[in-house]
């Protein structure tokens, strides 16, 4: 669990959701289109589509933009879109996973690459870099739907493995599979999460300094600025010195 509050404060501080929020509505948009298009148009019989849309609401995507990505793909005008992972090492060998959604495999994949040389990292096979994760569930509270203990035992009662709690944020973390049960009863016991979604975390982590963790966010931001990326992970640790100094540049 340790670095996943750490992550989010270090986004919230560098102000990235605000930097491409029209990117993050666009991906959004897309995953909810394949969702329906692949599944049941109405999200409560599609459980992907259920929580792709409660994530677009988290992240503020207004109900118009939602409802149109759901019609375009059931008037069967969406694109065709190939869901991809790639795999490889940032600078000092952090470990990097790139989940991409594209109608050209060929133009993502070499911009996947180049993305990679051009700031110190390298393209590797599938697989090179999957064994340092878990594929998980996540689920996220602010701290003010009640104590640690409170959540805690809610998480338990709901099926979970593990909660982290901090001053701002309860993190839930479950089995990949359980994610649409276990999020159904914490939304019952404690109300709207502010974040529900598949994640990859860690299980070996790369400790990095400033210079280091430096390097490793101009490619998180060269791959999260391609509209073909959805999401981008990686293994990185830094102690809080380290981020908050970055925090500060």
């Amino acid at each position: 669990m340790a670095g996943h509050s750490k992550w989010a404060n270090i986004q919230h501080r560098k102000g990235r959701q605000d930097k491409i929020r029209a990117k993050v509505f666009s991906k959004m948009s897309k995953e909810i289109t394949v969702a329906a298009k692949m599944g049941d148009p109405d999200p409560d019989k599609n459980p992907r589509l259920r929580l792709a849309v409660k994530e677009a609401k988290s992240v503020s995507v207004p109900k118009d933009v939602i409802d149109r990505a759901i019609k375009k793909a059931v008037g069967g005008d969406a694109e065709n879109y190939d869901e991809i992972r790639y795999e490889g090492y940032g600078p000092n060998g952090v470990a990097v996973i790139v989940e991409a959604m594209t109608d050209n495999r060929n133009r993502t994949a070499s911009t996947v690459r180049s993305t990679f040389s051009k700031t110190g990292g390298n393209l590797g096979e599938t697989g090179s870099v999957g064994f340092m994760f878990d594929r998980k569930g996540q689920v996220t509270y602010p701290a003010s739907v009640g104590d640690a203990d409170t959540v805690m035992m809610a998480a338990i009662e709901a099926g979970a493995e593990d909660v982290e709690s901090d001053e701002e944020t309860h993190v839930i973390i479950c089995a990949d599979t359980d994610l649409n049960d276990v999020s159904n009863a914490l939304e019952a016991e404690l109300g709207e999460s502010d974040s529900t979604k598949l994640i990859w975390m860690p299980n070996i982590r790369t400790e990095l300094d400033l210079d280091g963790l430096t390097k490793l966010m101009r490619l998180v931001d060269a791959l999260e600025d391609d509209d073909d990326i959805q999401t981008v992970t990686t293994n990185f640790e830094a102690s809080d010195e380290v981020m908050a100094a970055f925090a500060e540049e």
